[in-house]
């Protein structure tokens, strides 16, 4: 059986994955018949917030790794260990985590630093020829991160993200919630999901798209 890793930041999209984005993209990789290896970083939440206001809670500290676990029932790897997994693919979910946890694109924009750990996972996936896929807002670290190999990218039509994109060296291509863009350099699959999705059966056509454009990259 294939394997494809999940690369999650955290538990709730305002400051850790989007739970419904990890939760389908999980569900597509299993009806799929390819085996989900979930991931995350070690490391302190950026911060926390409460998902019924939106307010920061400043007394409260998470960990990414532990957060991360709560999506995939407790069966998590550090993401320092992705090089004795043998996987096949890796699949990024949206969410704020992606933009404060895995990187700091929130506060840094198109100068961000991406954690060391995800950007080498990134690069060594596209230079082994192996499928990448980026849903929701992580088109920005592929950007960041392969901005320089000519990818293409879409994050829907948002036009802040899509100029970032652009700026960061890769090319931004307009696509619907439902569908995706496959670059024509380097396996990369990415899908708009929540950045342009007004309901979850939107956004499960467009990831279900992509993670069967990535299986059949394999």
């Amino acid at each position: 059986m294939k394997k494809t890793g999940v690369l999650l930041s955290g538990c709730g999209f305002l400051d850790g994955s989007e739970i419904q984005e990890a939760v389908l993209t999980l569900l597509a990789l299993d009806k799929a018949g390819v085996e989900a290896i979930c991931l995350a970083p070690d490391i302190p939440q950026h911060h926390v917030i409460n998902h019924c206001t939106g307010q920061v809670m400043p007394s409260e500290n998470r960990n990414v790794l532990v957060e991360s676990a709560r999506i995939s029932r407790g069966s998590i790897v550090n993401l320092d260990r992705i090089d004795t997994l043998d996987l096949d693919a890796l699949i990024l979910p949206g969410g704020y985590g992606v933009a404060k946890n895995l990187s700091n694109y929130a506060s840094k924009g198109t100068s961000c630093e991406v954690h060391p750990d995800v950007r080498s996972a990134i690069q060594s996936f596209y230079h082994a020829g192996k499928p990448l896929g980026f849903i929701c807002i992580a088109p920005v670290i592929a950007a960041r991160v392969l901005g320089n190999e000519s990818i293409e990218l879409t994050i829907g039509s948002d036009t802040e993200s899509a100029d970032h994109i652009e700026l960061m060296g890769a090319k931004h291509v307009d696509c619907p919630v439902y569908n995706i863009h496959i670059s024509k350099q380097g396996k990369v699959v990415s899908t708009p999901a929540y950045m342009l999705g007004q309901s979850i059966g939107e956004v499960a056509m467009g990831i279900e798209k992509l993670v069967n454009a990535v299986v059949a990259l394999l």
